[in-house]
C-alpha cells in the first residue's frame, strides 16, 4: 500500500502559517518519520509521499534529506513559479522529487493559477518529468480547471478532491467541476483529505457521497489513496481514514481496489515496485 499524501514538521524549528489559532494546537510539536511509521505501517502502509506544508525552499530540502528513511519514497516540494530560474532550482534539488506544490487555496487572488509567470513555472515543472498538485478550494476551481485544460502536457494531481464543502453539505457545483477535471486525461485525484472538510463528530454517510463520486468520476486508475496524516488527525485516526477509503471502493474488484491503494500512485510518482 502506498500512502500518497502524509506531512513531516516540527513547529519548533518552522513556521507554519496556516496553523493560525488554537484549532491547530494538537499539529504543534515534532511530527516525523518515526512518528508517521507508528502510524501507517501497522496498518499496510509501504510506501509513502511526503508532501510540502510551508512556501519554504528549505523545508523542501529537508523533506528530501529525510526520505531514505522508510516508508517514504517520495517527495512534492515547493519552489518559488514565479521565478525566471524555476528550471535551474528543480535542476539543484537532490533525492526522490516527484512533484510540485504551492497552497494556492491560501492566495488571495483566486486566478493565481493562470498568471503568465506561474503558467510559466507549471510548464517547467512538466519539462522537469514531475507532476503539479494542485491545493485548491472552490473559490480557485475554475483557474484549477482551466490550467489543468490550457497545459495538456503537465501532469496535475488534484490533492483532497478538491475540498468540497461536506460539513455545509454542498453538492454542487463541486460534483459537476469534478466531472469536467475527470475528463481531462492529465489530472488525476487523491482520495484523501475529506474527514477534515466534514463536520465534527461526521459519521461515514457524510462524506462516501463525495468520496464515491470521485471513483466513479476518475475511475480508480487515476484515484490515489492518501492519508493526510497528521492534518487529518484533527477529525479521525489514521485507521479511521483508512477504513473511510475502504467504504467508497465497495464494490470495486481487486484489481481496482489495488489500483486506488498502490497502481496510481506507482505509476503517477514512479515509486514502489
Amino acid at each position: 500500500m502506498i500512502d500518497a499524501h502524509q506531512h513531516l514538521w516540527d513547529t519548533a524549528v518552522r513556521d507554519y502559517a496556516w496553523m493560525d489559532g488554537p484549532w491547530a494546537d494538537p499539529l504543534r510539536g515534532r511530527f516525523d518519520v518515526e512518528r508517521y511509521a507508528e502510524a501507517a505501517k501497522p496498518l499496510g502502509v509501504t510506501g509513502s509521499v511526503v508532501v510540502q506544508a510551508t512556501h519554504s525552499l528549505a523545508e523542501t530540502r529537508e523533506l528530501l534529506a529525510t526520505a531514505d528513511a522508510k516508508p517514504i519514497e517520495g517527495v512534492v516540494g515547493w519552489i518559488d513559479l514565479t521565478t525566471p530560474d524555476v528550471a535551474d532550482t528543480i535542476a539543484s534539488l537532490s533525492g526522490p522529487l516527484v512533484g510540485i506544490r504551492h497552497q494556492v487555496e491560501y492566495e488571495s487572488d483566486p486566478h493565481w493559477l493562470a498568471r503568465p509567470d506561474v503558467r510559466r513555472g507549471l510548464r517547467a515543472v512538466g519539462s522537469a518529468g514531475l507532476v503539479y498538485e494542485l491545493l485548491v478550494k472552490p473559490p480557485q476551481a475554475d483557474a484549477a480547471l482551466a490550467v489543468a485544460e490550457e497545459l495538456p502536457e503537465v501532469p496535475f494531481v488534484l490533492d483532497h478532491a478538491g475540498k468540497p464543502d461536506i460539513a455545509g453539505g454542498v453538492w454542487e457545483p463541486w460534483a459537476s467541476w469534478i466531472m469536467a477535471m475527470a475528463g481531462l486525461p492529465n489530472v488525476t485525484v487523491k482520495l484523501s483529505g475529506l474527514v477534515t472538510e466534514a463536520a465534527p463528530g461526521w459519521k461515514s454517510a457524510d462524506i462516501l457521497p463525495y468520496a464515491r463520486h470521485v471513483v466513479d468520476a476518475f475511475g480508480p486508475g487515476r484515484v490515489m489513496y492518501g492519508s493526510d496524516w497528521p492534518v487529518c488527525t484533527l477529525a479521525a485516526s489514521y485507521g479511521q481514514v483508512l477504513e473511510l477509503a475502504d467504504a467508497a471502493l465497495d464494490g470495486l474488484s481487486e484489481m481496482e481496489r489495488a489500483e486506488v491503494f498502490e497502481g496510481t500512485a506507482s505509476r503517477v510518482y514512479g515509486i514502489g515496485g
